[in-house]
């Protein structure tokens, strides 16, 4: 099982943002920011941030997968 960050690229195109844009805003690293477009593992505070600066919830930014269907 792993994570899947789909939902917050989706998330950012139907807000207009850049992921730049939307790293900056939410205060996290390029080095974060290239974990997640890999869909590595980051930090529960990297999530936090996001969440906050989306003010959403984490499940509105990821969900668990089949390591078959991450792929």
């Amino acid at each position: 099982m792993k994570l899947s960050y789909k939902k917050l690229w989706v998330m950012l195109v139907e807000r207009d943002l850049k992921k730049t844009e939307f790293a900056k805003k939410a205060g996290i690293s390029s080095a974060s920011l290239a974990k997640l477009g890999k869909g590595a593992n980051v930090t529960t505070d990297v999530l936090v941030k996001i969440c906050e600066a989306l003010k959403c919830d984490i499940s509105d930014i990821c969900e668990i997968v089949s390591d078959e269907k991450a792929e």
